[in-house]
């Protein structure tokens, strides 16, 4: 289905039963709706089940300016209210984990769960390519050489991103949620993989310090990915975790 908010053309899946809840899934960066459909059709008869492209990803139109994680979630907002739904239990993904985690902190949500959801920069240690380029990216006769090396050395997403999802990129890996995830009140479960090497496991344990209701769940030997690599375990964690 499409549904146009804001002048942006959104592609979505919306199963209504006519249930008080509906869960609204969320994916990651460079993802779709076939992300997050393992887990939605495995609710298909118990709630409402809501999944989209996000802005940018799958059939959705990109943003018409690099939005923020704080724009991403209004949006969601805006749609979800369009939809006329009241209640919903909201599911993020890595990038759509941060986005819920934002929605949660000024929003309505009975409950939340974060897969592999971060919150603030990652700092890792910069390489000699890395430091030169911030050198000389500061020297204006040297831009064309900086442009040339930022578009070498950024990650596959960067790369394949166009230059305002690249802008979202940016402001999403470099933006500190710290503040807002102690905004949260409703319960929330957060999923991670030992393995993960995008959100390390001990951002799990911090977000569970930050937030008044929460709980981690943590899956030995799973990568970024745990919840499709541990799906049936899953399931029947978030059964309990939804009363279902």
């Amino acid at each position: 289905m499409k549904k146009v908010i804001d002048n942006i053309n959104v592609n979505y899946e919306f199963s209504d039963i006519k249930s008080d809840i509906t869960l609204v899934l969320l994916h990651g960066w460079g993802q779709n709706i076939e992300m997050m459909k393992p887990i939605g059709d495995k609710y298909l008869d118990k709630f409402n089940v809501l999944i989209l492209d996000l802005p940018g990803f799958g059939e959705s139109d990109e943003p018409k300016t690099p939005w923020t994680v704080y724009e991403y979630a209004d949006f969601v907002h805006r749609f979800i209210e369009s939809l006329g739904i009241k209640k919903i239990y909201l599911v993020g993904h890595s990038f759509g984990g941060k986005i819920s985690l934002v929605y949660a902190s000024k929003y309505k949500v009975e409950k939340l769960v974060g897969l592999a959801s971060p919150y603030c920069k990652e700092i890792t240690k910069l390489s000699f390519k890395t430091k030169f380029y911030k050198k000389i990216k500061k020297i204006k006769i040297l831009t064309p050489l900086a442009n040339f090396m930022k578009n070498k050395m950024g990650s596959t997403d960067y790369k394949n991103a166009s230059e305002i999802m690249r802008g979202v990129l940016v402001q999403t890996v470099n933006l500190d949620i710290n503040e807002d995830v102690k905004k949260i009140s409703c319960p929330t479960l957060l999923v991670w993989g030992t393995l993960d090497t995008a959100v390390p496991i001990n951002r799990a344990y911090e977000l569970e310090k930050m937030i008044d209701n929460a709980g981690v769940v943590v899956y030995e030997g799973a990568t970024h990915y745990a919840y499709l690599e541990r799906l049936n375990n899953l399931i029947r964690v978030l059964n309990s975790f939804f009363n279902c």
